[in-house]
C-alpha cells in the first residue's frame, strides 16, 4: 500500500483492522475485505495477500476500460478486480517463484511470463491501474490530496567491453590477430593494427562522445563497468591495466559509475564482493548500484545476495530481448521476499528498453515507432524510463547506426 499509494500517487495511507476507527474516519477511505462495511469505497479482496508461501494460482485475464487486469471481483466492488493483489503478484515476481525451465544463462524466460502471454508486457499496468483507481477515488472523494510523480529518463550505459582492441595485453592481442588472419577478416586486421598505434581509434572507446552528449542534453546517466577477472563470458580489459582504471576514474568525474557484475559473480557472492571492493577502490567512493551480466536474476536468491553484499539499488530487472516491464511497473520499488514474508533493503529500478531488444527490428523507423509507443505509455503515468545501451553496440558499424539511434533517444525521451 505504501508503494502503490505513497510512491506512485503521492497519497499517505494508514492501515487499520479496527472497525470503530475506520467508521470514525471522515475523509477518504477504502474497505479491502470480502464485504463492505457501509457505503465507502470498496475493493473486494482476493485471498493472495492473506496467504503465506507460494501456490499455483489460476489466473484469468479480464478488461478494465481497455487495460488488462486479473483477480476479478464481484459486482459490489467499486472496481472490477483486486488491484492490490494483482500489483503484488507482478511486483513481487510471484510467477518466478513457481517451477519453470530456465534459459541457457539461468534466466526466467520472458515467454513464461503472464505479461508476455497476454500481450501487456509493454504497458506499465500497475501504474496505469493506480492512476485509474485515483480517478475513481476522486469521483467519490473530490478533496483527496495527492501528488503526482514526474516523468524522468535515465540512460544506463553497460560497459562489459570497454575496448575492442586496445589495452588487451600481448597474448590476447596476438591471439585475436591470428584468428582474424585465419578467418580472412582483413578489415579487422587493419583496424586492430591501427588501434595498437593509436588507442583513441578503438571503436568501443566512445566515452568522451557519450559524456558530451549527456552534458549537452542534460541527461541523467549511469555507467556500469565490468571489473572482473577474465573468463568465458567476462572479457573486459584487465582490472590491473592502469589506462582502464584511468578511464573509469575520468568517467566518474562526470557521471555515476557502478558495477556491472560479472557472469561468474552471479553464483558466487565472494567474487561479487571482491568486484565491488576493487571498483570502489578505483573511484574512491562506495559502490551502491549494480547490474548483472546478461540481466541474470534468480528470484529471490539474487536479491538476498545483493543485500548481503551491501548493494542498495539494482538495475537488472528487465528482459534482454524484449521491450517492456518485467515487474509490470515503471516505478522503482523495494524487493519483497515471499519466502521470508518481508521487505528487503534493496531498491529495484525496472528498465524498459535494452538495446538488444531493438535488434529484431528492421530499421531506425521501426525502432522509433516502438520506442515512441513505450514513451507515450510512460508519459501518461508520469513514469520512469530507463534504457540500457552498451558502448560496445554503440561502437559497432552495422546495418543500423546505433549511435544515431541513441542520440535520438536521449533527445526525444529526456523531456
Amino acid at each position: 500500500m505504501k508503494h502503490l499509494f505513497g510512491k506512485i500517487l503521492g497519497i499517505e495511507v494508514t492501515l487499520t483492522t479496527k472497525v470503530e476507527d475506520f467508521i470514525k474516519h471522515s475523509e477518504a477511505k477504502i474497505t479491502y475485505s470480502k464485504q463492505p462495511l457501509q457505503n465507502e469505497f470498496f475493493i473486494r479482496s482476493n485471498d493472495l495477500l492473506y496467504q503465506q508461501g507460494i501456490s499455483d494460482l489460476e489466473i484469468n485475464i479480464s478488461d478494465w476500460d481497455g487495460t488488462p487486469c486479473f483477480f476479478a471481483t464481484g459486482e459490489r466492488s467499486n472496481i472490477p478486480f483486486d488491484v492490490f493483489a494483482a500489483s503484488f503478484y507482478l511486483i513481487s515476481r510471484y510467477e518466478e517463484y513457481l517451477p519453470h525451465v530456465k534459459d541457457a544463462h539461468g534466466r526466467y524466460p520472458v515467454k513464461e511470463s503472464l505479461a508476455y502471454k497476454y500481450k501487456f508486457l509493454e504497458k506499465p499496468v500497475v501504474d496505469i491501474w493506480m492512476y485509474k483507481l485515483l480517478a475513481a477515488l476522486l469521483e467519490q472523494f473530490p478533496d483527496l490530496e495527492h501528488k503526482r510523480q514526474t516523468y524522468k529518463y535515465t540512460s544506463v550505459i553497460d560497459v562489459t567491453t570497454s575496448h575492442c582492441y586496445a589495452h588487451r595485453g600481448l597474448l590476447r592481442s596476438a591471439g585475436g590477430l591470428l584468428l582474424d588472419l585465419v578467418t580472412l577478416k582483413f578489415k579487422r586486421v587493419f583496424q586492430r593494427v591501427s588501434v595498437w598505434f593509436n588507442p583513441k581509434k578503438d571503436p568501443y572507446n566512445n566515452f568522451d562522445h557519450l559524456i558530451s552528449l549527456h552534458k549537452k542534453n542534460n541527461v541523467k546517466s549511469m555507467f556500469f563497468f565490468q571489473f572482473a577477472d577474465y573468463s568465458t563470458f567476462d572479457k573486459n580489459v584487465s582490472t590491473s591495466n592502469n589506462k582502464f582504471r584511468y578511464l573509469i576514474k575520468s568517467v566518474a568525474d562526470y557521471s555515476v559509475v557502478s558495477l556491472a557484475a560479472s557472469y561468474n559473480s552471479f553464483s558466487n557472492i565472494e567474487i561479487l564482493k571482491e568486484e565491488k571492493r576493487k571498483l570502489g577502490a578505483v573511484v574512491n567512493r562506495p559502490i551502491k548500484y549494480v547490474r548483472f551480466r546478461y540481466n541474470r536474476v534468480e528470484i529471490p536468491t539474487t536479491y538476498k545476495e545483493l543485500v548481503d553484499a551491501d548493494f542498495s539499488e539494482d538495475f537488472t530487472m528487465g528482459y534482454t530481448h524484449c521491450i517492456g516491464f518485467r515487474a509490470g511497473t515503471c516505478s522503482p520499488f523495494s524487493f519483497y521476499d515471499i519466502h521470508l514474508e518481508s521487505q528487503q533493503p534493496i531498491k529495484i529500478h525496472p528498465f524498459a528498453v535494452h538495446n538488444y531488444a531493438l535488434g529484431s527490428l528492421k530499421n531506425e523507423k521501426q525502432i522509433s515507432i516502438k520506442l515512441d509507443s513505450v514513451y507515450q505509455e510512460l508519459k501518461k503515468v508520469n513514469g520512469k524510463l530507463i534504457t540500457i545501451f552498451s558502448n560496445e553496440l554503440l561502437g559497432k558499424k552495422q546495418r543500423i547506426n546505433w549511435m544515431r539511434v541513441y542520440e535520438n533517444v536521449i533527445k526525444k525521451y529526456n523531456v
